[in-house]
């Protein structure tokens, strides 16, 4: 199968949705599909407003439509609801094609964090734009009832995976720093809700991997935490190895892959009981949910490690890439051949 993904998420942006589509792709192709994406560094971009490392595709809509025809899928797919993907559901709908979208990011709450709209407003935007499609995918169970309740439709599961080739347990000796260490990694900015992490009175070091537009700001206001900026690969996973607790401040994740990759080098999970968590954390096996952060993590110190790779192994990337095979909806009919050829002469 030609599956075509059209997502405004993708390198050098680091991010879930980016890391997912990354792991669809290798496992897809295993698989014999060819996966083809349509992505900002195809197009004349922009900074995004108060995240200027994201970039935002400018007018795409005659690009993505080329793109399109000269690809000529079985299957598209709006992985996002920035410009490329209003630009592929602009055109399915004026080719009566099938398209099938994903929810990845709970936008209504992170515009919230940044500007005073309603929640009910941004939901009834995001709402329109999945409405025509044949199934929006979401990552949880949780996620999919919370959307339902919004009155979203035709609301399916695609869940997640880890690769636990890569993050497994390792060395505990890495570091110097007094412990316990408590550690976060994902994006550092506002709607992670980083400083109530941060804000904890917590014994032994805090260790923050990742950036953001808020990495400066915060790394001005708390001189004692350990910032370490991105890190990558067998770095990475070396360094989640040798901590002692995860902390998850995020209430706005649709599920968050981190928890599954720190979970797979041992690391029990502390976290609020939000949509996210909830369906990831096995609670007081894995991980302690707790509105009260500071006792989620005293209690989490507590569990065992060898219980949280376990159970994080049970989610693998081979069977994600599956599940999403299966609510692909395909393309009929296809463009006549010679529109294709003249869209790539042309595009």
């Amino acid at each position: 199968m030609k599956i075509v993904v059209v997502t405004d998420a993708w390198r050098p942006q680091v991010n879930g949705v980016v890391r997912t589509y990354e792991y669809m792709q290798r496992e897809l192709q295993l698989l014999g599909h060819d996966v083809q994406f349509i992505h900002p560094g195809e197009f004349h971009t922009i900074p995004c407003p108060t995240y200027p490392s994201i970039r935002l595709a400018v007018m795409p809509y005659r690009g993505v439509r080329a793109r399109l025809e000269c690809i000529n899928p079985d299957a598209i797919h709006v992985a996002t609801e920035g410009p490329l993907g209003q630009a592929a559901r602009k055109y399915c709908l004026q080719n009566q094609l099938p398209f099938t979208t994903s929810y990845h990011t709970q936008f209504p709450e992170y515009f919230r964090a940044r500007v005073p709209l309603p929640l009910s407003l941004g939901y009834a935007m995001v709402r329109r734009f999945h409405q025509p499609a044949v199934r929006t995918m979401v990552p949880s169970q949780y996620m999919r009832g919370t959307l339902i309740n919004r009155g979203f439709e035709n609301v399916i599961v695609w869940s997640r995976g880890v690769d636990a080739a890569l993050f497994k347990p390792g060395p505990r000796n890495i570091f110097d720093h007094k412990r316990p260490i408590s550690v976060y990694l994902g994006r550092v900015a506002v709607e992670k809700n980083i400083e109530a992490f941060l804000d904890l009175e917590l014994p032994g070091t805090r260790l923050v991997i990742g950036d953001g537009p808020d990495l400066d700001k915060l790394k001005s206001a708390y001189p004692d935490v350990i910032f370490t900026g991105f890190k990558f690969g067998e770095e990475l996973a070396a360094m989640l190895a040798a901590c002692d607790v995860f902390v998850f401040p995020s209430r706005t994740d649709t599920f968050g892959i981190v928890l599954l990759e720190a979970m797979a080098c041992g690391l029990p999970v502390a976290a609020y009981p939000v949509t996210g968590p909830i369906d990831v954390v096995k609670q007081g096996v894995t991980g302690i949910l707790d509105e009260d952060l500071k006792a989620a993590v005293e209690g989490a110190l507590q569990l065992n490690r060898d219980d949280c790779v376990v159970y994080a192994r049970t989610f693998c990337w081979r069977a994600s890439a599956e599940c999403f095979l299966q609510h692909l909806a395909p393309v009929n009919p296809h463009p006549d051949p010679q529109s294709i050829s003249d869209a790539c002469a042309t595009g």
